[in-house]
């Protein structure tokens, strides 16, 4: 997995900033602490610039922040300082994920399943966690559902003009590869004149039946959420949530 994160996690978050990221949050807890359980030590991969991983921190719950990208920590690690958290951030690629200690919790939130483009590479991720999750510990995930990638993002570009930043979207659908190719263009205004950066992402569509066939072979107790409810996803959900206990 390579590192599709750039300058641009310098702004990220204002991209990002109508996302009710509290509520996100809050969510998360709901899922973590169902039937009574009290995890304490959660791991977060693909934590980017720490927007799930600070809010829960502010919650008590000891975290450990993993991201492939350098400048993405370190806005995560800004973050953790202006909330006065002590927060463990580690540049890490999840698909290589090393760890000597064990936590109650692993999550993966904010598409960050969808980066892993290949089915060979999602199944180590999910090795991975099973090996670093303490007995009945839970691993918590989203993704982008293929509809959303196919249908609402798709071949279509979006674009917006903000205060001191303006961009374009363009997005293109390889039905055969079910990979979204994302070129994002930025013009941010510094002075009287503006900068270009350019950034490129790739994701893959999965369907929920082949992130199950992966997660059965190490998981056994698995629930699918349509996003931000408990009821099961429908052919529209835009966004699922998986939620997968580690039993021996």
């Amino acid at each position: 997995m390579t590192e599709q994160y750039g300058g641009f996690a310098y702004i990220y978050d204002r991209l990002m900033e109508d996302v009710d990221y509290g509520a996100w949050a809050n969510y998360v807890e709901e899922l973590m602490t169902n039937d009574n359980r009290k995890p304490k030590k959660i791991l977060e991969l693909a934590c980017g610039t720490g927007n799930i991983t600070i809010p829960l921190a502010n919650k008590g719950y000891r975290l450990t922040g993993v991201d492939i990208s350098e400048d993405m920590l370190m806005v995560a690690k800004n973050k953790a300082i202006d909330s006065n958290q002590n927060v463990l951030f580690i540049q890490q690629d999840m698909v290589e994920l090393e760890f000597d200690e064990k936590f109650d919790c692993v999550l993966a939130m904010c598409d960050g399943i969808n980066y892993i483009t290949e089915e060979i590479d999602l199944d180590k991720v999910f090795h991975n966690v099973y090996e670093v999750l303490e007995k009945d510990g839970l691993f918590i995930f989203d993704i982008s559902s293929y509809y959303k990638l196919k249908h609402i993002l798709g071949d279509n570009t979006f674009g917006e003009n903000l205060e001191d930043l303006c961009y374009l979207w363009e997005n293109y659908f390889n039905e055969d590869e079910r990979i979204i190719e994302m070129n994002l263009t930025f013009f941010i205004q510094e002075g009287s004149l503006y900068r270009k950066e350019e950034e490129y992402h790739i994701q893959r569509a999965y369907e929920i039946d082949e992130i199950m066939n992966l997660l059965n072979r190490n998981f056994k107790e698995i629930r699918v959420l349509d996003g931000f409810s408990l009821d099961a996803p429908k052919n529209n959900s835009e966004r699922v949530f998986f939620i997968a206990k580690k039993s021996e």
